[in-house]
């Protein structure tokens, strides 16, 4: 199943795509293993500054969990929970990643599909783009980590809309309510989102992590340490300040290591 699930690298930003389009990357359990060791291989690896993630083809980046594999794999309670034990680690990776992560989304995303968009930190989409969490017509539940990443990035009002109306969303409709960054035309979301990985990676990759860090941080009501708060600070004493503010006055690009 790896090739279900391809990893490609060009220099500091990786692409994760799922590779499935003959069934529009209907994701399997397998699929979900190794979208979550990829996840987790790209997150350690210093190199890399953005991650991509994307689906195969033009007409679907995913429309949620593959149904015809529900009677081996979800049958009941208990093989429901096994499926959840490599489902749930695979959505923590993505949305754990260290480095920024741009979701390229072209035509559908929809149910699990949607799940990992909204783990990424952009979701940049053409104007063609269906988006919906259509569950209820299942007679399935959300779990709370699932609909916790959905809250997170449209809100509460917002998720119990798709949740509750089973509705599948238009780009424009997802953009205003949330669901999305960024849309732009069907045969430009290539280019704009790879772009938009390249503004990312040619930034400071320790302040990028920094940034992710501390926003995730935010999400517990607890107020910060003495010693989180300092950690901002800290970034005064990397070598990539030298060359960021030595570069502003000079003019010129800055070319930053990652210390």
């Amino acid at each position: 199943m790896s090739n279900e699930v391809l990893v490609h690298r060009d220099g500091d930003i990786a692409t994760v795509t799922l590779n499935r389009p003959e069934k529009l990357n209907a994701l399997t359990k397998p699929m979900w293993q190794r979208l979550g060791d990829a996840m987790n291989e790209l997150s350690a690896d210093d190199g890399i500054r953005c991650v991509v993630v994307r689906g195969a083809g033009d007409k679907s980046f995913a429309p949620g969990n593959d149904i015809a594999e529900f009677e081996t794999t979800r049958t009941n309670s208990e093989q429901a929970r096994a499926y959840g034990k490599v489902h749930l680690p695979a959505v923590a990776a993505v949305l754990n990643c260290r480095h920024p992560t741009v979701a390229l989304v072209k035509g559908i995303c929809v149910g699990g599909g949607l799940e990992i968009a909204c783990c990424c930190d952009l979701r940049i989409c053409g104007i063609s783009s269906r988006f919906g969490i259509p569950i209820a017509r299942l007679g399935l539940a959300a779990g709370y980590d699932e609909i916790q990443v959905l809250i997170g990035v449209a809100g509460r009002a917002a998720t119990l809309e798709l949740l509750l109306e089973g509705r599948v969303l238009g780009a424009e409709e997802a953009l205003q309510k949330g669901w999305v960054t960024r849309v732009v035309a069907d045969d430009q979301v290539e280019q704009e989102a790879y772009a938009t990985a390249r503004r990312i990676a040619d930034g400071a990759p320790l302040v990028a992590r920094l940034h992710k860090k501390f926003i995730r941080r935010l999400d517990d009501a607890r107020p910060p340490t003495a010693e989180e708060l300092d950690e901002a600070y800290r970034s005064y004493d990397t070598e990539d300040f030298q060359i960021g503010y030595r570069a502003f006055l000079a003019k010129t690009n800055p070319k930053f290591k990652g210390r």
